[in-house]
């Protein structure tokens, strides 16, 4: 009896890590599948809370970004040039790598527009006129001007602007997927053409200013001159302000000698020990002016 006692007593330590263990595993699944729950709905309930709030998902901001730039290229075209076009990627891409925004899924393009210009879209779309292009001589001038359009999208400029211009229960109500039905639809036709209308007048001056100087910041951690963009910025300075082709730019931005000054004076010297940053004027002048 007692024998039978004692294996019966070693046969349950034997046995209980392999139920104890069993029944932490399903108790650990179970655990993972609550936390599972819980972390869905604090996401649904943060969306909620955003969405009351007027705040843009990058998904929508994307979206609305999309829309926008096909409204605003209807009368202007990507200019025919596949190793333009390409060679205006590589160094949008690489720049933008520099951004706390990498994530997001650059476009960049040059335009068939001799109007001396540049733009860029929420979710980031970056684009140049031809006009402007041809007026740059090297790399890092390209770099400078894609930094300061690049910085407009890090810092959301437009879109901050497109939210002062419409109201909070426009941004609640608004579904960008679903544009289904005619109201959706509707309300999104109204957004694009408050886009337009806010590229036709121009951003707020401390937004291009704020362009300008994070933009060269950006040019330098790509390793470029960060002055090539006041390179760029002089040379237009140099043209008559009555050109046609300065027209929207002229009534889109600051006058060109402001931002030159403010630049400077915000620089002063800070940016010297970058300005031995690649110009590549060679390669410029081979890929892009020589296709």
């Amino acid at each position: 009896m007692k024998s039978l006692l004692q294996l019966v007593l070693l046969l349950s330590l034997a046995l209980a890590p392999v139920v104890s263990s069993t029944v932490f595993a399903l108790d650990l699944g179970d655990l993972k599948k609550q936390l599972e729950k819980t972390r869905q709905k604090i996401d649904e309930n943060r969306q909620k809370l955003d969405q009351v709030r007027g705040k843009v998902s990058i998904s929508e901001e994307i979206e609305i970004g999309g829309n926008l730039v096909s409204g605003l290229l209807g009368a202007a075209p990507l200019v025919d040039d596949a190793s333009l076009q390409r060679y205006v990627n590589d160094v949008g891409f690489w720049v933008a790598a520099q951004s706390s925004r990498s994530e997001l899924p650059w476009r960049f393009g040059v335009i068939d527009s001799q109007g001396i210009n540049a733009f860029a879209a929420p979710g980031g779309y970056v684009v140049v006129t031809l006009g402007l292009f041809n007026l740059l001589d090297s790399e890092a001038q390209l770099a400078g001007v894609l930094a300061h359009e690049i910085a407009h999208v890090v810092r959301k400029h437009h879109l901050k602007a497109l939210q002062k211009t419409m109201k909070r229960d426009f941004w609640t109500s608004l579904t960008v997927k679903a544009v289904s039905d005619g109201e959706d639809r509707q309300k999104l036709n109204q957004l694009v053409n408050a886009g337009v209308q806010l590229y036709a007048s121009g951003l707020d001056r401390e937004y291009e200013y704020d362009a300008d100087l994070h933009g060269v910041v950006l040019a330098a951690r790509a390793g470029y001159d960060p002055y090539a963009l006041l390179d760029v910025l002089t040379t237009i300075d140099s043209i008559n302000p009555e050109s046609e082709d300065l027209t929207v730019l002229m009534k889109t931005h600051p006058p060109t000698a402001e931002r030159l000054g403010n630049l400077a004076r915000k620089m002063d010297g800070k940016m010297d020990a970058y300005a031995s940053g690649r110009v590549n004027a060679g390669r410029f002048r081979q890929l892009a002016k020589n296709p």
